[in-house]
């Protein structure tokens, strides 16, 4: 994942675990505070474990980062906590990977960030994922269109994000929107059609423009990024207090209810936490659900791995085989050794263990002509080297 980030530009930010309480207050409201970890500290500050990594990302661009040139692109890895119970890919200390890019909402940036979300997603090995992408402020201008309050939204928007759409219809009937009107809306939120969405909010400028916009982003992702597996949902509602405009959303099928691997999009933060006004965007992955995902997936995860094993014959030679392992650790050849006076039967059967592909064996016959027993695990063969040559022959094998 981070290889990937750096691929594309992006710079590794480390914050700390715990904020002041009052940043993710006045990102998500004092309702907050029961999902979370929040206590008061020995010199009576209210402090919190991080419940995710974006406040605090942007809190630190505000504090010392405001005059670095734009786009800054920032990426992270992180322990967050919450106050949830614990279940299958939902646990109280978790792990997010993520980003956040700030100075830019072109639509180049903006497809350049969601295809980076899928490329990681599909670098680390997955094979079945689904990237969804919508728009909020396409959103609210449906809701402007049906006369919703701001009331309704908030009652709406819980069962629009569970896609739970007889329950939608009921509400909507509920706050007099005709049946016809509401279903045409239903329709829109489960369309991937852009000429649907077009007619229905073809006399709202500002929504017109949106939807320009993100059908410039959805080419790029087609023809210049070439991610071209999604699908439009503008059934995305995430934090409509927090996100504006382009949302997408990555999932995992195999994970049943708990799917969505990744979230992001275009957000206002900045002026918030008292910064200057600038676009800003981002996504994070759960590091620990793409691990389940993976595990579902049966991938071949890498197992541990040594490069040689050193096996000193007698304690004579124990100073010999540090000597010898301490010059293959700055040649960068990974290197373990024998650290409890084991036979050579015992020795060789650990390294394998160890998956070793190489075994040094160090001999008092050998060290008199200051030479070593290099033994190849796989192919069962060995050889004498000498010790100045050992360097030289681990690296052209």
């Amino acid at each position: 994942m981070a290889s990937t980030f750096k691929s594309f530009g992006y710079g590794e930010i480390q914050t700390p675990t715990f904020e002041t309480l009052e940043l993710f207050t006045a990102k998500s409201g004092d309702s907050i505070i029961d999902e979370i970890y929040a206590f008061s500290d020995k010199g009576n500050r209210e402090l919190a474990l991080r419940p995710e990594l974006t406040a605090p990302v942007i809190r630190f661009y505000v504090e010392k980062m405001q005059m670095e040139p734009k786009p800054l692109k920032l990426f992270y890895f992180g322990n967050c906590f919450r106050y949830d119970r614990p279940q299958k890919g939902r646990y109280r200390e978790f792990w997010q990977a993520g980003c956040e890019i700030v100075g830019t909402n072109t639509p180049e940036a903006y497809a350049e960030l969601v295809a980076m979300a899928y490329t990681i997603l599909k670098n680390v090995g997955l094979k079945n994922i689904q990237l969804n992408i919508g728009n909020l402020n396409i959103i609210n201008s449906t809701f402007t269109k049906l006369g919703l309050s701001k009331d309704g939204q908030k009652k709406l928007l819980p069962l629009i994000d569970k896609s739970q759409f007889d329950d939608v219809f009921s509400l909507l009937s509920d706050l007099g929107i005709t049946n016809d009107s509401t279903k045409e809306f239903i329709d829109i939120l489960q369309t991937s059609d852009i000429n649907k969405i077009k007619k229905f909010i073809q006399e709202d400028a500002s929504a017109m423009d949106e939807l320009s916009n993100l059908e410039k982003i959805l080419d790029l992702l087609k023809s210049s990024f070439n991610v071209k597996d999604f699908q439009i949902k503008m059934s995305i509602v995430r934090g409509l207090d927090y996100y504006k405009g382009l949302v997408f959303e990555i999932d995992a099928p195999v994970l049943g209810a708990e799917k969505q691997l990744c979230g992001g999009g275009a957000y206002e933060l900045v002026t918030l936490f008292g910064g200057r006004e600038t676009p800003t965007a981002g996504f994070a992955v759960g590091f620990d659900r793409t691990i389940l995902a993976l595990e579902i997936e049966k991938f071949a995860f890498p197992s541990l791995k040594t490069d040689v094993y050193i096996i000193p014959v007698s304690e004579e030679m124990i100073g010999k085989s540090i000597e010898i392992a301490q010059n293959l650790r700055k040649e960068g050849i990974l290197t373990d050794l024998d650290l409890l006076r084991r036979g050579i039967g015992k020795s060789l059967k650990y390294a394998n263990s160890k998956n070793a592909e190489k075994v040094i064996i160090i001999g008092p016959k050998e060290l008199e002509n200051d030479s070593v027993t290099l033994r190849d695990m796989k192919a069962g063969d060995q050889e004498v080297v000498k010790i100045a040559d050992i360097v030289s022959k681990l690296k052209n094998n």
